[in-house]
Parts: structure tokens; C-alpha cells; sequence
């Protein structure tokens, strides 16, 4: 069967953490690794995380659930924190406020990738991804939906697929964690890094053409939005090249104002 690790990274999040962890509990795949990097929060999300294990031990859940709560140099030095416990095949990050659609996502991913038929597995499963608020209401259809085809290209586009709806094979994962030069927009490189790692063993990726993520559009990278956008155009600029990265730029500003002037 295949398997999967959920990595979970959150530093006082009591107020959205419930979410997350209800919706990895209540999936029926029975396969899954879920691991809880927690910054030393001090809000009281540690005994909601210890509730949720006692819980799993009580009710003799199937899933494997590891917690780990300690101070850290930011979010992409804890997400390295949990690659480097991922024991299942593939690795996605769900973080605290995010959520999986209904308790069959991990099924049908896991029943979709198990009847793949090539020598190779993918390198990435992915899918598309639904914006939720607070009170975890779907209040919006992500603007940019997953390609027929991703490839390390896509992104010149933008983050082409959401980081919550990207399932990372974990062997290419481990040998491609995140460049903590980046503060806000790492998880973009990796994604970059992760798809070329890909298609040098030959591994094509996979597209689940579903909904497969719940995003709380109230994260870090959207409290520094301006920094955040600083740091994409300097991946881009790296991975694609001066003048791509500018012109894709160009495209990107035109986009923002058509949308503007829609609503």
C-alpha cells in the first residue's frame, strides 16, 4: 500500500490548528504519517496537539503520529525537520489552518497512484486547490488551476500548483530540502528543485484533476507579501533566466490589474 507523511508545521496556532488535525484524523487511508513540527508555541496549541495523540492512542488509530515541539530558525527550517522524520512513499505539507477536502482525498490519491503503470513512480502528485477563511467556509476556487502537464517550466508561470496540493515523492524530497536563504518564498524553489530531481530519473508526475487541498489564505508569505514577491523573482530569475523572468513579470502585472478592474 502506498503510503504517506503529512507534515504539519504551526507556532501558536490554537485558533486554526483543530482544522488540520480533524481533517488528517478523519481520513479513512489508513497509511498515513502525520508529523507535527511545533515552534515551542506558547498558546496553548501543544496540549491541543497532545489531546489529538491521546486520542489516536484511544481510539487505536491506524495512523502514525509524531510530534515535535521545539524552537526553530522559521517555517522552512522546520518543514526540513519533517522531511527528515518522513518514513512514508510521498510527503505534502499541511499546515496549520490548511485542511484535506473530505476524508476520502487520501484514498483516492493513494488508489489513483497505486494503479500506476509506469517503471517509474511519479515524482509529484498533484491536484487543484480551494481557498477557505477562518471559519474554514470555501470562499474561493484558487485563480490559477493546475496544468494538464507540470513540469520544472511551469512555474515561470507562477506557483502553478498551490504547496499544499503538491504530493513530493519522499526519496526525491530528503535529497532536495529547503534553501533557508529564503524566508517567505522557499517553498516555490523547492518545488522547482523538486520537479527537475523528477524528470532527471525520468519521472513523469501526476495529475489528480480534483480539488485536493483546503489553503488559509492567511499565512506568512501573505503577511509579507512585498518580501515574498522580492524572493520569487529572484528564484525565477535563477532557475529561468533574466529576461524569461521579466517578461513573465510583465505578464504577471498585467493579470493583477484585469482582475482589479473586473471586480
Amino acid at each position: 500500500m502506498i503510503t504517506f507523511s503529512l507534515i504539519t508545521v504551526c507556532y501558536n496556532a490554537a485558533d486554526t490548528i483543530g482544522r488540520t488535525l480533524d481533517s488528517v484524523r478523519k481520513q479513512r487511508w489508513q497509511h498515513i504519517q502525520h508529523i507535527i513540527i511545533d515552534g515551542a508555541s506558547t498558546d496553548g496549541t501543544t496540549a491541543l496537539l497532545e489531546a489529538y495523540r491521546k486520542q489516536a492512542v484511544e481510539t487505536r488509530s491506524p495512523h502514525q503520529i509524531n510530534i515535535v515541539s521545539e524552537p526553530d530558525n522559521g517555517i522552512y527550517d522546520a518543514m526540513n525537520k519533517g522531511l527528515a522524520l518522513a518514513e512514508g512513499r510521498y510527503v505534502c505539507f499541511l499546515n496549520a489552518g490548511d485542511a484535506l477536502p473530505d476524508t476520502d482525498t487520501i484514498y483516492n490519491i493513494g488508489t489513483r497512484v497505486g494503479t500506476w503503470e509506469a517503471d517509474e513512480p511519479p515524482s509529484v502528485i498533484y491536484g487543484d486547490t480551494d481557498i477557505i477563511n477562518t471559519e474554514g467556509q470555501v470562499v474561493a476556487h484558487r485563480h490559477l488551476n493546475a496544468p494538464d502537464i507540470l513540469d520544472s517550466r511551469s512555474f515561470r508561470k507562477g506557483m502553478t500548483v498551490c504547496h499544499q496540493a503538491f504530493y513530493a515523492r519522499t526519496d526525491i524530497a530528503k535529497d532536495t530540502p529547503y534553501d533557508l536563504r529564503y524566508r517567505y518564498s522557499a517553498d516555490v524553489d523547492w518545488c522547482i528543485r523538486v520537479l527537475k530531481a523528477g524528470e532527471r530519473c525520468y519521472a513523469d508526475t501526476l495529475n489528480m484533476h480534483a480539488v485536493i487541498a483546503h489553503y488559509l489564505q492567511e499565512g506568512t508569505t501573505t503577511r509579507n507579501h512585498r518580501a515574498s514577491l522580492k524572493e520569487r523573482f529572484h528564484i525565477m530569475r535563477r532557475h529561468y533566466g533574466l529576461a524569461t523572468t521579466l517578461y513573465r513579470h510583465v505578464l504577471f502585472l498585467f493579470r493583477a490589474a484585469k482582475r482589479k478592474t473586473i471586480k
